[in-house]
């Protein structure tokens, strides 16, 4: 899977969260996203993962647009954010099978995909 970040910039107010990034990640490839407090690394992954939107610029997996075909790049990427959003109470197995189930994996495939 290759992800292409061009021109990426995401402002809030007067405060520029994401200033003009780009590049690239081939498929097969192993990076690590780097930086200190405040350089944009969170705001450029839910922007990469279709939860929040860029001001400018593009991002696209595998030819598919974050701004024109999220729900193709859901399909292909998982993202934990920094802040757990576990329900505590539901055990692990019936957590995976919720979250297939709001992603829309058929129910005959849910348990084979949940031991992947």
């Amino acid at each position: 899977m290759a992800i292409t970040v061009e021109n990426l910039s995401k402002v809030y107010g007067t405060q520029r969260a994401v200033d003009n990034i780009s590049f690239e990640i081939k498929t097969g490839e192993v990076v690590g996203f780097l930086g200190p407090n405040g350089a944009g690394k969170s705001t450029t992954m839910k922007i990469i993962t279709c939860y929040m939107s860029a001001t400018d610029g593009s991002v696209s997996m595998d030819g598919f647009s974050v701004d024109d075909q999220p729900d193709e790049i859901k399909k292909r990427i998982g993202y934990l954010p920094e802040n757990n959003p576990l329900y505590l109470e539901m055990p692990v197995i019936d957590y995976l099978r919720f979250c297939a189930e709001i992603q829309g994996v058929e129910k005959s495939m849910i348990s084979s995909r949940m031991h992947e």
